[in-house]
């Protein structure tokens, strides 16, 4: 019997890959051959599942955005037994570099951002992985305020006013995010986990 091979698991695996590559050297880092290298694979084997080295990069960027939705689909998956704004502030630590894992994201994620701001062919990746944290946002805020969530990526929050709270927290997620993985001396977890708190505190009294 021929051997069943699970090509979704062993991209899975070449992106994981990518993500080490580029969270230790950057994207250039990133070549189909370090890839072949660091995995054991053949380049061949490499070249099967990605023609270009885009391509492996693009997948790899979108596997490890996948990977924050699903932990964030977790939290809604069951009743939530505390209080809301406690999801709120777990829905946005699953942006920031809290742990080694998240730590991993976020360095790749620049780096893709970083290659997206002068090189087109990124730029889906780049106004998706946007709105996808806008989303996360709107879905925090809401979530704080006790409010109806929005139902996907596209929907806006009922009003503007809570539309400029959620750009008010995206905002201010970017600059944690960045402040931590560049001087994370100065902003240790629990530092980053009280900060959201407070963020979302200050948003709920806003509308006290």
């Amino acid at each position: 019997m021929p051997k069943i091979v699970d090509h979704a698991a062993r991209r899975g695996e070449l992106a994981r890959v990518v993500w080490r590559l580029i969270g230790h050297s950057g994207v250039a880092a990133a070549t189909v051959r370090a890839v072949a290298a660091e995995s054991g694979w053949s380049m061949g084997a490499v070249r099967y599942y990605f023609s270009t080295h885009d391509e492996l990069l693009y997948f790899a960027g979108e596997v490890m955005a996948q990977r924050i939705v699903t932990r964030v689909q977790g939290s809604f998956a069951a009743e939530w037994a505390g209080p809301r704004i406690d999801r709120a502030a777990h829905i946005l630590e699953q942006l920031l570099p809290i742990d080694d894992d998240r730590r991993v994201e976020v360095h790749v994620w620049l780096a893709f951002m970083t290659v997206a701001r002068t090189d087109p062919r990124f730029d889906e990746l780049r106004t998706s992985g946007w709105a996808g944290e806008r989303y996360l946002c709107r879905l925090a805020v809401a979530d704080a305020l006790e409010l109806a969530l929005p139902r996907s990526a596209g929907s806006s929050l009922a009003t503007p006013e809570l539309e400029d709270s959620a750009a008010r927290v995206h905002v201010v997620i970017d600059g944690m995010s960045l402040q931590a993985v560049t001087y994370p001396e100065h902003w240790p977890p629990e530092r980053l986990s009280e900060s959201v708190r407070l963020l979302l505190e200050d948003e709920v009294r806003r509308f006290s």
